[in-house]
């Protein structure tokens, strides 16, 4: 069976999205072409010496769209299937989610097209450093500060931080976020992503005048997103039904044991199914199961024009960037589904990494609860401004989102002017 949802360039379903809120917006056609563009785009092709002393050839992208607003923001992903226009639209994307929590960050993306499963840690640390050292004159704690995202962590900016201030002479800690606590990271960084998916999701339910406990909730993806997001709706009475990492998942309709599938994946790098209590369910059955919330926590495009029409979630929080086309939008906003878009929904990593680069310019260290403190008060601030719009103009939640963050950049942009 073809995936339709391969066929769908990101980036054009970006720029689409601006069409769709320009209607919405007092502003001049020109800055919004400006804003279909990216500001800079880089393209390295670099060489690595392997584990058994061959070189391959690696590509990688780091892409800043809009910087109006402060330094570009976002994260670096290693993947198979990177490509430059899936960069495009991830560095938009960050635009956006930066304005929409009022942060002072523009948007960036970067990725190398590798599969991180297949190699050794020490092949990835050679990647890591090569790449870092072809686009150190695009980064800097002023300029472009890179994170985690899909296969990269912690240990990832380590090398890169380390590798750029080997470069400058001397240590540059707030050159990336999401770094070891030891290093200048911050508290609550690592979760930062899933926990405010979780606290986007209460918002919702608290709009809807749903109680959390019982919710069934389906999460497809099982990392820093997803999982972290499963711990916290457990904890909090919700029921897992189901979740899922990339080649598949778990259901109980009863509710999972969270605990123990988290381990498992942590400890054996899969899902392992208790056939007595639990089904086995592939990624896109387990997107139409019925059920109160989805978190789409995994890739783009994940829900389409084509399984859109079998979507029964009530509430759909978007952990992941772009899951849902256009087209799945128009259907999903006819049969009644709330969404949390994902500009909203999964910015509490950004919210988190601008507190870390707080902290590391004026050599601070917060303490986790007052990290989490002013991610929960930028969440809740920011999903009330994005519902008000909603239902002031009587929009979907995702067009206000898009209102909200596009139209405080072209502000930004005004107020800058264009030069000469």
């Amino acid at each position: 069976m073809v995936d339709v949802s391969r066929k769908i360039n990101p980036f054009e379903m970006a720029k689409k999205q601006i069409d769709i809120a320009s209607e919405y917006l007092n502003a001049e056609p020109g800055l919004l072409e400006r804003l279909k563009q990216t500001k800079r785009e880089v393209i390295v092709h670099f060489p690595v010496k392997m584990d058994d002393g061959k070189v391959r050839i690696f590509t990688g992208y780091r892409v800043q769209h809009d910087v109006a607003r402060g330094p570009a923001k976002g994260g670096i992903r290693y993947h198979p299937d990177v490509d430059l226009d899936e960069v495009r639209a991830l560095a938009m994307w960050m635009t956006w989610k930066s304005a929409v929590v009022n942060i002072p960050f523009g948007g960036a993306k970067g990725g190398v097209q590798c599969n991180p499963k297949g190699m050794s840690p020490h092949e990835i640390e050679n990647l890591t450093r090569r790449f870092t050292w072809e686009i150190s004159f695009m980064l800097g704690p002023e300029q472009d500060i890179p994170a985690p995202d899909v296969y990269t962590n912690p240990q990832v900016m380590a090398w890169i931080m380390d590798t750029f201030s080997i470069l400058k002479g001397y240590s540059v800690p707030g050159v990336v976020t999401g770094k070891p606590i030891e290093l200048g990271g911050s508290l609550g960084r690592f979760e930062a992503t899933g926990r405010g998916v979780v606290i986007a999701s209460l918002e919702a339910l608290k709009y809807l005048k749903k109680p959390v406990e019982g919710a069934r909730t389906a999460i497809q993806g099982c990392g820093n997103v997803g999982g972290i997001a499963a711990k916290h709706f457990d904890r909090l009475g919700a029921k897992v039904i189901a979740i899922s990492d990339s080649k598949g998942g778990l259901h109980n309709e009863k509710g999972l044991d969270v605990k123990r599938v988290l381990d498992c994946k942590s400890r054996y790098q899969c899902l392992i199914c208790d056939k007595k209590q639990e089904t086995e369910i592939t990624n896109e059955e387990l997107l139409e199961l019925d059920c109160d919330i989805l978190v789409p926590a995994a890739l783009e495009n994940q829900i389409t024009e084509k399984n859109g029409p079998r979507i029964k979630a009530r509430i759909i929080v978007e952990g992941a960037n772009g899951p849902t086309t256009p087209g799945a939008d128009e259907i999903l906003n006819e049969k009644g589904v709330f969404i949390v878009p994902d500009i909203l929904a999964n910015a509490g990593g950004v919210t988190v990494s601008y507190f870390e680069w707080v902290q590391n310019l004026q050599e601070l260290i917060w303490s986790e609860e007052e990290v989490l403190e002013r991610l929960t008060r930028i969440m809740q601030r920011s999903f009330r401004e994005v519902l008000e719009i909603s239902l002031s103009k009587k929009i979907p939640t995702r067009t206000a989102a898009l209102v909200l963050g596009i139209g405080r950049v072209v502000e930004a942009i005004k107020l800058r002017g264009i030069y000469p």
